[in-house]
């Protein structure tokens, strides 16, 4: 096969001959994209393949290099705006260190309440529900209080707990279990993810070398799993 042939193959086009020029050819149908070694490639093709009698033009060439020039440019400024994107979307080591003695909203069913003995979440609810309730409970697992929200729409849902249980009595300084449960107008349960605030006692580096944190009650949770910073 020749340099032009082979070329052709490397980018998908396919040219009449021998069984294996067109098996080399359709094993790259479906690319619809050329990089810049596929550019420079059929570029380098079209020169040794040229007619000597009609060379190329020196006004194409020109205008060959100039397109060349504006795809390694294109190339270059996506790889530095996904190195930007991925630098702002990342959490670094230093970033997390500044969380310890701060609070973060993450998936959990432990929580600890406030000063004041109050306490509150956040219900990640799949679908729209037309009953959706919150149960707490303490450490022994003896029902303290269920907060019923009534009907809610798919999504984040807050909610209130001002720490007093059924009775009327303080409930404590916890720390508490969260459930929540939530049902469809045809009966049927909703999916629900109870999200509890923490604090960050500590951050340490997994094996990946990503930060992890360290959360009263809810043990080693990864900065991805952070929904908000208190």
């Amino acid at each position: 096969m020749s340099d032009f042939d082979s070329t052709l193959a490397s980018l998908g086009i396919g040219r009449t001959g021998s069984a294996a020029q067109q098996a080399a050819a359709s094993s790259n149908l479906g690319k619809t994209d050329m990089d810049q070694n596929d550019f420079l490639q059929l570029m380098t093709a079209q020169l040794k393949n040229q007619d000597p009698f009609a060379p190329v033009d020196n006004t194409q060439m020109v205008a060959q290099m100039a397109q060349f020039s504006q795809l390694a440019g294109v190339t270059e400024m996506n790889s530095t705006l996904k190195a930007i994107a991925d630098r702002l979307n990342g959490t670094t080591p230093g970033d997390a260190m500044q969380w310890i003695g701060r609070t973060v909203l993450t998936p959990g069913e432990t929580a600890y309440p406030r000063t004041d003995g109050s306490l509150g979440g956040t219900l990640d609810l799949g679908a729209d529900a037309t009953d959706v309730n919150v149960s707490i409970s303490d450490a022994s697992g003896r029902l303290l209080k269920t907060v019923s929200l009534g009907p809610q729409s798919k999504g984040s849902i807050d909610f209130e707990w001002d720490g007093s249980t059924d009775s009327g009595d303080p409930a404590g300084s916890g720390p508490f279990t969260i459930h929540a449960a939530a049902r469809n107008a045809d009966g049927g349960a909703v999916k629900v993810t109870p999200l509890v605030w923490a604090p960050v006692t500590s951050v340490t580096l997994g094996s990946d070398g990503s930060p992890v944190l360290t959360l009263p009650g809810l043990g080693q949770v990864p900065v991805s799993a952070v929904r908000q910073i208190g």
